[in-house]
């Protein structure tokens, strides 16, 4: 039996390996190889890597892990977890089982995109999830902030912060987005526009202008989607965690540990700050408890 079985290669599940690793800890990682950022040019916000493109942030991190002989990667997908008396077995795709004394779901969420046309062709270069991301290489542009009721109000006066020329698009008559939000938007310059949305488009690598479907058309060199409910992995539900309705995972302590004794979970699944480098320190605080409780746990 592992000391740790990691499901998911992205920045928590590789830098809880490397802290295990260095732990001496015998890790398993196994990384399905589809990460939710694969369609991002460049990851920001990350010091010392700013503006790196995601794959090479992982080729390094391969390496680094490599350094360490207590460390397994296999390129594969978890399919199936239960937890037993002495821990964790988890099913891979090839059939094969591991077992592990604790157990690490680092498997991010899956963004479903509107269903807009354009919206696929463009996402993580004219189609974003996070202003902190992306914002600031749209910053003086015509942007659009997609969304609905009060939280589609927050998402339009965040982005101000990038340009002053920002749109609130409701793609269709929004009846939840009440008199006091409107009113705000309108006191800082911001336009609502609630016809319903035919596409987005540009030159196939920039968008350039969203087009409504009475003809009318605005300048966007970038949208920006309100935060929605996502789907969680099924390794959750199998394990029993309490999730919640927007599919992120309620953690204790900061510690990244779940209602499921020995279940952690780090990156996008456990809250909503979905940055590369939060998602990094998740991995970090999940593996130092994970240790820790192992410490605990062989000196008793």
């Amino acid at each position: 039996m592992r000391d740790v079985i990691i499901v998911g290669g992205g920045p928590a599940g590789l830098n809880a390996a490397l802290i295990l690793g260095r732990c001496r800890r015998d890790v398993l990682l196994c990384d399905a190889g589809n990460p939710r950022n694969a369609a991002t040019p460049l990851t920001w916000g990350v010091f010392t890597r700013d503006g790196t493109p995601p794959f090479t942030l992982r080729e390094q991190a391969h390496a680094d892990l490599d350094r360490y002989d207590t460390v397994e990667r296999r390129e594969i997908e978890v399919v199936a977890a239960r937890r037993g008396e002495r821990g964790f077995e988890v099913e891979l795709a090839d059939a094969t089982r591991e077992s592990a004394r604790r157990l690490i779901l680092a498997t991010g969420l899956r963004q479903d995109l509107p269903k807009v046309e354009g919206f696929e062709t463009y996402w993580g270069t004219g189609v974003h999830s996070c202003p902190y991301c992306d914002g600031y290489e749209n910053r003086d542009q015509a942007i659009v902030a997609y969304g609905r009721g009060h939280a589609s109000c927050g998402l339009a006066l965040e982005l101000s912060c990038w340009s002053r020329n920002v749109t609130l698009c409701t793609d269709g008559a929004d009846e939840s987005l009440d008199a006091k939000d409107r009113e705000r938007l309108a006191r800082n310059g911001i336009r609502i526009v609630e016809t319903p949305i035919a596409r987005l488009s540009g030159d196939g690598q920039q968008a350039e202008r969203l087009t409504f479907q009475d003809g009318q058309t605005i300048p966007c060199s970038g949208v920006f989607l309100m935060p929605v409910d996502c789907e969680p992995s099924h390794l959750l539900r199998q394990l029993g965690c309490d999730i919640k309705e927007t599919g992120v995972v309620p953690t204790k302590n900061d510690y990244e540990k779940t209602n499921v004794p020995g279940l952690f979970v780090a990156g996008d699944a456990s809250r909503r700050v979905q940055f590369a480098v939060v998602a990094a320190a998740e991995g970090a605080m999940a593996a130092f408890a994970i240790n820790m409780e192992l410490i605990a746990e062989d000196t008793a």
